[in-house]
């Protein structure tokens, strides 16, 4: 049994993507086998895969080095067809490097990432139904002490400017980890109250699942 805590939580994105890496298929397993010939991957990598299985495209993944051409995903199984069916799966990994932490976080809010439903009423019952079809965006906003003059702050206004993809990773306290990727977006325009720093937020909107290991 494990505990994880807010504070001592660091945040950090990426911007750098290493070449290609082709992916002729993945396994239907649990973690998935991903065959890629000379992938230079180790133990531990943080790779971002681009898949035909809508389930597991453009997420962010540990990986586990088996052999010269073929590495586990961890975290992704694949097991079950209906949502990783069999051979169409291959795509594409990049490696992720350059991890930079984002400076001088304050507080984090969530939002999104819950179960979505509709209601089903059939005239001839007096019950309704309600089915699952899915989870709702998930995205992150992180308050910052502004100092316009940081240069990893200007950094980040510059990637949400044009909106450019990154990776993603939390790292809690207790060695727990998260991965995403999406996009992120920084206010210029400081919070001013007295009795407080100067306050900026930053947004995270993340395309797929965040994919978590613990320590």
């Amino acid at each position: 049994m494990a505990f994880y805590t807010a504070e001592g939580s660091k945040f950090y994105f990426s911007e750098t993507f290493a070449a290609d890496k082709i992916v002729t298929g993945i396994s239907n397993a649990d973690p998935a086998i991903a065959t890629a010939a000379d992938h230079g991957l180790v133990d531990n990598d943080e790779v971002l895969l681009i898949s035909g299985w809508e389930e597991a495209t453009e997420n962010v993944f540990k990986v586990d080095q088996l052999s010269a051409n073929t590495f586990s995903l961890l975290g992704l199984d694949a097991t079950d067809t209906r949502f990783h069916p069999s051979g169409t799966g291959g795509g594409v990994v990049k490696k992720i490097s350059n991890w930079v932490e984002i400076p001088q976080v304050l507080s984090i809010e969530t939002s999104g990432g819950d179960p979505r439903f509709i209601d089903v009423q059939l005239l001839a019952s007096q019950y309704a139904s309600r089915i699952p079809t899915g989870f709702n965006p998930f995205s992150a906003t992180l308050t910052l002490a502004h100092d316009p003059a940081n240069a990893v702050y200007k950094q980040m206004l510059g990637i949400g400017r044009v909106r450019k993809l990154v990776a993603f990773k939390i790292v809690v306290a207790g060695g727990g980890v998260s991965y995403a990727y999406g996009y992120m977006s920084a206010s210029e325009a400081a919070q001013l109250q007295a009795g407080q720093v100067n306050q900026v937020q930053a947004a995270m909107t993340f395309q797929r699942r965040l994919i978590s290991y613990g320590a």
